[in-house]
């Protein structure tokens, strides 16, 4: 059913761009959303599948943005720039975002529709590409050299203190918390998180402890206070690193007691010289083929006996969620790759850890991603104003992802608990 609120035959392109989604979403049950044109005209959901959210197409060129090739980054890429908006339950939206780009292509070709496209002529308010992830040189680089990580971690971790302090828990810890309820707000369940960590390493007074891609600090400053140990945090952005320093003095610590450095954990000197060692949400940063090196690296950084946990998000064997990596590839984490588990741990076997303990914190995330963008939506006008519109939409949608992602079963997210044996390897 489609209201009009004028005449849809007067309107070439509006009957296009309905005729296109009627094919499209032939086999797409249940038609759970509203299909607003730009002449206000309405495609409804089907009988007995009230509306979760309504796709707004803003003007004429919206659907040739939106299905460009390649889908998965043109539907990203459209939304950014307002070609068309999500009203109501943006998370709902990619099951059709699966369906989207899953179907879309064959479609398009079987019956012909890039015909109906070219009936939407680009309007005035189409917009012109956005921003490419990573400089001219920087795509010159070599994947995870030194620099070209450097490079991508800045991207997305500079991009604004301020900005991450609008929608994280007052900690700033960017990963997955860890709820004892339903209920628990985000800032306790953070502290549960970080204490978790330090419970499993089982830290005790006066132990050297090292965190990879320390973040803001929340665990480094959480470690030192309330377990005593001597504290090292190293991360790759300056920013982050000036913040995290001004956070531990305030929290009374010295330098010897807790200390932040920017470092890329390939130049971390030594042998044997922390008892234990902590990465949470960097190992996706590491690349795939760097994960021998990565776990050696730190099997060397050990002491004997000590103890290592990884804490990242893994793929699984269930596909890829809607809008797939290639966008937030592009234009959110540049050069990450998610292992799946077993590649993980194998990794590790290899360079000589024994496997302790695997936990998974799936659901966790999926509340985390939620508690984050609830806070960004508070918080959208000032989200909006320090990062502009573009970029704020594309967070929007990345959270919204994530969640979905991780709600389906696509990714997961697990800490490993490794011991490197006072008898050395097996």
């Amino acid at each position: 059913m489609i209201m009009r609120v004028q005449p849809i035959e007067k309107d070439e392109g509006v009957q296009g761009g309905l005729t296109f989604f009627q094919t499209l979403l032939e086999t797409y049950h249940p038609r759970d959303c509203d299909i607003r044109f730009w002449d206000g005209s309405t495609w409804q959901a089907e009988k007995g599948s009230p509306a979760r959210f309504t796709i707004v197409l803003n003007h004429p060129g919206a659907l040739e943005k939106m299905f460009s090739s390649p889908v998965e980054v043109a539907l990203g890429e459209s939304y950014a720039h307002g070609d068309y908006a999500i009203e109501g339950d943006l998370e709902a939206a990619f099951r059709l975002g699966d369906h989207l780009i899953d179907h879309a292509s064959n479609l398009m070709a079987r019956l012909n529709l890039g015909l109906d496209l070219a009936r939407l002529r680009r309007s005035e308010q189409a917009c012109s590409r956005p921003r490419r992830l990573l400089s001219p040189v920087a795509s010159h680089l070599t994947k995870h050299s030194h620099t070209r990580d450097r490079l991508a971690v800045a991207y997305h971790y500079n991009l604004s203190n301020d900005f991450f302090a609008l929608w994280l828990d007052p900690r700033m810890v960017y990963s997955c918390a860890y709820f004892a309820s339903p209920d628990q707000d985000l800032a306790a369940a953070q502290e549960n998180k970080l204490d978790l960590i330090c419970r499993k390493l089982q830290l005790q007074r006066s132990e050297s402890f090292l965190d990879i891609g320390c973040g803001w600090g929340g665990l480094v400053i959480h470690a030192a206070r309330n377990y005593q140990v001597r504290a090292t945090g190293i991360t790759l952005s300056e920013p982050q690193a000036r913040l995290a320093r001004e956070r531990v003095r305030e929290a009374g610590l010295s330098e010897d007691e807790c200390q932040v450095r920017v470092l890329d954990y390939r130049k971390l000197e030594g042998e044997a010289c922390y008892d234990k060692v902590a990465s949470v949400g960097m190992v996706e940063h590491v690349g795939s083929d760097q994960l021998p090196r990565y776990f050696a690296h730190v099997f060397q950084l050990l002491k004997p006996g000590g103890v290592f946990l990884n804490h990242g998000i893994n793929s699984t064997r269930y596909g890829e969620a809607a809008i797939r990596r290639e966008f937030f590839d592009r234009y959110v984490f540049p050069d990450t790759e998610m292992s799946p588990l077993d590649v993980v741990l194998r990794n590790a076997e290899g360079a000589g850890f024994e496997i302790r303990q695997v936990e998974s914190l799936r659901q966790h995330y999926v509340q985390t991603l939620r508690a984050w963008r609830q806070n960004l939506e508070k918080t959208a006008e000032q989200a909006e104003t320090m990062v502009g519109e573009e970029t704020f939409r594309i967070w929007r949608l990345y959270l919204a992802a994530s969640a979905y992602s991780f709600t389906r079963g696509h990714h997961s997210v697990f800490q490993s608990l490794l011991i490197k044996r006072a008898a050395g390897p097996a």
